[in-house]
């Protein structure tokens, strides 16, 4: 007999039998569930678009919408089914992978767009590349399920799937994690309003150093940073950290010293003049971020070069269960959506993509994209498995993607606009596959364990895809109509823009590769070092004010898991409350994010928008001490509110 056991304890059990049992069933894919988990999809979409195009990074959306499941669902609504509050998280966790993979690629084409090389994607192009990836990461995920969720058991934790679940069997005891995320989220929305849209303090403080010319300190003092920093922790935060701190401290003072009078490619201004005229940040924007993108670059391929055994491993586990002609079983918890519905969906956007005028591909490029999106799909599957969504390294396996896609478009003479174009769709089509693939692992283990349906969680995931993919297209257009469009100061969207240099410097040849390559080497370096190489060169490649916040909280994770407890179960309480108020975090600032774009663009007389009359900052202004004291404040309520539950029992 299998005893049932709560809490992290779930993945050890060797001889699995789920939450609610195979023979029990319960109301799961409903009108309520449905609905619910399509409006959490646009949320977390669109608050993940917001934050990506900010600082380069996504967080999981599966373990905020669980907990948001739980309040409206049981708190409210009054209804008792855990089946149906994992169908909620199932599809409103799948907004946030579609808008990871579209905002890491697409938003070059409408930087292409303003240099004239190529049309503004439409909202139809944008839908139909979101679709198309979405449906083709959810397929080709299910072959995978029966390897890597059932007969890896025990070997990969996917620690996202395995929160969710032990939210989900919390719920059954009470709502008080709902109220942690709503009270971050309440409370980085209020912020966020303050901050960007009465305006009453910079939200971002930075400072040159002249007694050590080149270099410079700042930090965004915005809340959804400490909260990544937070989820990542003390070990990512850090790494992060220690990259910005080569690239500000290190490299660009010593191009300071030894070329301060020197004109070096790719700027036109020597540079003691780009310092002069745009600050030290001008080195970062010229020089730096070139040296980041090749440790980038460098860091995904080693990556996947690491992953390979497992690869193939999950390849031959895949093959060999399908090639056999695995029978239908019978038990709720084993029923997959048919294999030959499979195929022939993939099939059928394979022959999409070729025909589809709206989608720049031809029938090579489109089989790229799924020879390429399979081999991913298992690529992030497996690795989500191991280190979890948050830390799924997307990127770079689009990067690996677009050069070699980009090296064959222009060995087989699709050069120019045409080439790039194609390239970026490619990479744009398999970023979103990867992410959506890792979403519906992570689901499908949450599923595992609490005793859903296989079948309808993969059908809830295709309806988180298609919702998202038709709000994806309005989110890009509104955030670059409202923040200066892509590449601006208010939204650098550095993955996409890393994107676009790539896709340029292979086609064109024009990439400066002493600067890129010099990223690479750093990158072998650090894995030499037995650094993890990815959080260090995106750290490399993103301004450091941005990694200083994540830092700070990230320290404070570090402090409350160093704190003296009664009881391991007491810090994982501590610990993970703070993970949920800093989910809260990051989706109130992206929420605001969306709602200050909206009126940006919303006009209010001759030359005016809403945006400029709710501005305070020329009557009211605290300056750069305030902002610093308000980010100090956020950090202390995360502090507050993860340990609140510690202090009521004390």
């Amino acid at each position: 007999m299998v005893k049932r056991v709560k809490g992290t304890n779930i993945v050890e059990e060797k001889k699995f039998q789920p939450y609610v049992p195979a023979d029990k069933v319960m109301p799961e894919f409903t009108v309520v569930s449905v609905l619910l988990g399509a409006l959490l999809a646009v949320i977390f979409g669109g608050a993940n678009a917001y934050l990506g195009l900010r600082v380069g990074m996504t967080v999981s959306a599966s373990i905020p919408a669980a907990v948001i499941s739980m309040g409206i669902i049981r708190a409210i609504m009054k209804r008792e089914s855990i089946l149906e509050n994992n169908m909620v998280q199932t599809i409103g966790s799948a907004g946030e992978s579609v808008a990871a993979g579209a905002i890491f690629t697409l938003p070059a084409l409408f930087m292409w767009a303003k240099d004239g090389l190529c049309d503004v994607p439409s909202l139809i192009e944008i839908g139909l590349i979101a679709l198309c990836g979405g449906v083709l990461g959810v397929l080709m995920m299910i072959p995978l399920r029966s390897a890597l969720i059932v007969k890896e058991h025990g070997v990969l934790a996917y620690p996202e799937g395995q929160a969710c679940a032990e939210v989900l069997i919390a719920g059954e005891e009470g709502g008080a994690k709902a109220s942690t995320v709503f009270s971050g989220l309440g409370i980085a929305a209020l912020y966020k309003f303050i901050a960007d849209g009465l305006k009453i303090f910079p939200s971002e403080v930075t400072y040159d150093i002249p007694a050590y010319k080149g270099s410079g300190i700042g930090i965004d003092v915005l809340p959804a940073l400490a909260g990544v920093g937070y989820i990542c922790g003390p070990r990512v935060s850090s790494y992060l950290f220690a990259g910005g701190v080569l690239g500000w401290f290190v490299i660009m003072p010593l191009m300071a010293l030894f070329g301060g009078d020197l004109v070096l490619f790719p700027a036109t201004a020597t540079i003691n003049e780009l310092i002069a005229e745009g600050g030290v940040s001008s080195l970062w924007g010229s020089f730096l971020r070139y040296i980041g993108a090749g440790a980038v670059a460098a860091g995904g391929v080693m990556s996947l070069i690491k992953s390979l055994p497992l690869i193939v491993r999950t390849f031959k586990d895949a093959l060999g269960d399908y090639g056999k002609g695995r029978t239908t079983s019978s038990l709720r918890t084993e029923q997959d959506i048919p294999m030959n519905i499979v195929l022939i969906g993939i099939l059928a956007l394979a022959v999409a993509l070729w025909l589809i005028p709206a989608i720049p591909l031809n029938l090579f490029t489109a089989l790229i994209v799924i020879v390429f999106g399979f081999f991913f799909a298992t690529v992030s599957s497996r690795m989500v498995g191991l280190i979890g969504s948050s830390n799924n390294p997307v990127s770079g396996m689009a990067i690996a993607t677009l050069l070699i896609a980009t090296l064959l478009l222009k060995g087989t003479g699709t050069e120019g606009a045409e080439g790039m174009t194609a390239a970026i769709v490619i990479g744009g089509i398999i970023c979103i596959i990867a992410a959506i693939a890792g979403d519906t692992s992570q689901d499908l283990k949450t599923g595992f364990l609490v005793g859903a349906t296989p079948r309808k969680q993969q059908i809830g995931e295709l309806i988180g895809v298609a919702v998202s993919a038709i709000a994806i297209g309005g989110i890009l257009y509104l955030l670059s109509m409202a923040w200066g469009g892509y590449g601006s100061n208010d939204l650098p969207a550095p993955q996409a823009m890393l994107m676009k240099m790539i896709v340029e410097g292979v086609m064109g040849g024009n990439l400066p590769w002493n600067l890129v390559l010099t990223g690479v080497f750093i990158a072998i370096v650090v894995e030499v070092l037995g650094i993890p190489v990815l959080p260090f060169a995106i750290g490399l490649y993103l301004p450091i004010y941005l990694s200083v916040p994540m830092m700070l909280g990230g320290a404070v994770r570090w402090y409350l898991e160093k704190r003296k407890y009664g009881s391991d179960k007491e810090k994982n309480t501590v610990v993970q409350s703070g993970v949920l108020y800093s989910s809260g975090l990051i989706a109130g600032e992206g929420i605001v994010g969306i709602l200050l774009a909206v009126l940006a663009i919303i006009p209010a007389g001759a030359e005016m928008y809403v945006s400029d009359v709710i501005n305070l900052s020329t009557r009211f202004n605290l300056g750069k001490i305030g902002g610093l004291i308000f980010f100090a404040l956020i950090l202390l309520t995360i502090y507050l509110f993860a340990t609140k539950d510690s202090k009521k029992k004390n």
